[in-house]
């Protein structure tokens, strides 16, 4: 060993960028120069941060074996490329290795016959004729940030000593590089993806405003939200779709502590099967077809923030176990990837599925479901909070009027009325979209909502109330909004006439009209239907 090729090596090394080819070049070029047995380096960190010692308390720091190259003498010697042996992890002040990581003191041991106190395999020297032994931290900036040792076949004398101990100090400027790079890259990364998915989200972000209404109902779920958002426990939103479940995911998140983080949306049902792991975990380049460049995953991307799991009913049984390792052990692997990164994230799922339903059916991990709802929320649909029809309606109205340029108008009596009667399938997200049609139809008009229901009405596959007689979309009359509502009124008062007004349990008219007991009552009320005295 001469100065001449440690320099060479250290210059091909500092031209590396990432990490694993860094302590590769180390360990490959030292081991290849003559009477050299084997390199090895351990770096210093968090027992957590190992894919081996993962299991270990978090807190303890360790060194743990990174990279090795060496050539044994006997062909049924085992690789010695494998970092996950016997001496993979080794205590600070434990042997030779732990003492120059706790001292930052290097070690020379010219012979090892002579220093046998040093040696841990006495057996293993002797056979594979190891005569010295040379360690040196890696010290960059007055942190230790591992240790570099070579065992020789040959005597090291105190030039060979001195000559590793600067190839050390450059090896170590190379790895914090490394580091460096490579946290660079993470965070670019990570910082163009946060900017595409916000961008994406932005929009969305807006799509119902803030959440408007004074029912009771929704008075609830901002009960709810108000207790649940400072605790880091998951939240399952049940609702209908178009209810406004996202809504409530983004008021959590924003109560909560986690409100300068993002809030990352996945929607579940737009995830395909074979791409589910790289969208929610990443994946790193070359590790698939189609792989082209390293990819940050939803989980590393929503660290320290909030994960919102939209239609979470959707994800495939196969892919439901991988998904609650992780929230179970938060830790994260992207596809390709032998790292193991730890993730700090709280998930709210949202779902119009009866998940309860889906557990019994074999379609939806019992586990999973108990991870998920440890906080359940329930966004009733429209229909049963009428109350807050008005002025979800007035509110999109004034919205899509300044954003046309149109003069603010504000709902009838008439219209509100005819709003209150109809029985919203597709709850806000249709209100929505009712008003806007509304609007647009009117560029060169006066804006009128009176009749901007009828579209709606004649695509209305289920009326309010299961009533006796659907509507027909192929009939050339269309039912007003007067006739729809006197309709479900006399089939609401024919029901509870015939279950002489009881609305719970066997038996109720609940149980007839196939609805719950409190959305009947909610109609009941606003209808005005009381048993007769």
């Amino acid at each position: 060993m001469n100065a001449a090729s440690l320099q060479s090596i250290a210059t091909a090394v500092a031209q590396e960028r990432t990490l694993k080819a860094v302590l590769s070049g180390i360990v490959r070029e030292l081991a290849g120069q003559p009477n050299v047995a084997l390199t090895r380096i351990w770096l210093l960190s968090m027992n957590h941060r190992c894919d081996v010692c993962s299991h270990l308390n978090h807190q303890d720091r360790s060194l743990h074996l990174v990279s090795s190259a060496g050539t044994p003498l006997s062909a049924r010697t085992p690789d010695w490329s494998a970092v996950d042996g016997k001496f993979h992890r080794v205590e600070l002040g434990s042997g030779k290795v732990g003492h120059i990581a706790a001292s930052g003191e290097s070690v020379l041991l010219e012979n090892t016959a002579d220093d046998q106190q040093w040696i841990v395999d006495q057996r293993w020297t002797a056979e594979e004729g190891i005569v010295s032994f040379a360690g040196h931290p890696l010290a960059f900036r007055g942190e230790i940030l591992g240790v570099l040792a070579l065992f020789s076949r040959d005597r090291l004398g105190p030039n060979d000593f001195e000559w590793l101990r600067s190839f050390a100090d450059h090896a170590a400027i190379a790895i914090a590089n490394a580091r460096a790079f490579e946290e660079v890259e993470r965070l670019r990364g990570q910082l163009e993806s946060e900017n595409r998915y916000l961008r994406e989200e932005v929009n969305a972000a807006h799509a119902f405003g803030e959440i408007i209404g004074e029912s009771a109902a929704l008075q609830k779920v901002m009960e709810q939200i108000h207790v649940v958002a400072p605790t880091s426990a998951s939240v399952l939103i049940l609702g209908e779709s178009g209810t406004g479940k996202e809504l409530v995911a983004r008021a959590i998140h924003r109560h909560s502590q986690r409100s300068d983080r993002p809030l990352v949306k996945v929607n579940c049902a737009a995830v395909p099967r074979e791409l589910f792991e790289s969208e929610f975990f990443g994946h790193v380049k070359g590790s698939f077809t189609g792989a082209f460049k390293d990819r940050v995953g939803r989980f590393q991307l929503a660290n320290g923030g909030t994960l919102f799991l939209d239609e979470v009913g959707e994800i495939p049984l196969e892919s439901q176990g991988k998904l609650l390792r992780v929230l179970q052990e938060g830790q994260i692997e992207r596809v390709g990837d032998d790292e193991t990164r730890r993730v700090d994230v709280r998930v709210i799922a949202a779902t119009n599925k009866d998940l309860e339903a889906e557990v019994a059916a074999g379609r939806f991990r019992r586990d999973l479901y108990f991870r998920l709802s440890v906080f359940p929320v329930e966004v009733l649909p429209l229909r049963e909070r009428a109350e807050d029809i008005p002025l979800l309606a007035n509110h999109f109205a004034q919205q899509y009027c300044k954003r046309m340029n149109q003069p603010v108008r504000r709902l009838s009596s008439e219209s509100v009325q005819q709003f209150q009667q109809y029985s919203w399938p597709g709850n806000v997200r249709e209100l929505q979209n009712v008003i806007e049609r509304a609007v647009i139809s009117s560029l060169n008009d006066p804006v009128n909502f009176n009749n901007c229901l009828v579209a709606s009405i004649r695509f209305e596959k289920r009326p309010v109330g299961r009533l006796i007689h659907r509507l027909n979309v192929n009939r050339t009359s269309i039912m007003t909004a007067h006739e729809l509502a006197a309709l479900e009124t006399e089939n609401l008062r024919t029901a509870m006439e015939r279950t002489h007004w009881k609305i719970y349990g066997p038996g109720g008219a609940a149980k007839l009209l196939g609805m719950r007991p409190t959305t009947l009552t909610s109609r009941l009320k606003r209808l005005g239907l009381r048993k007769p005295r």
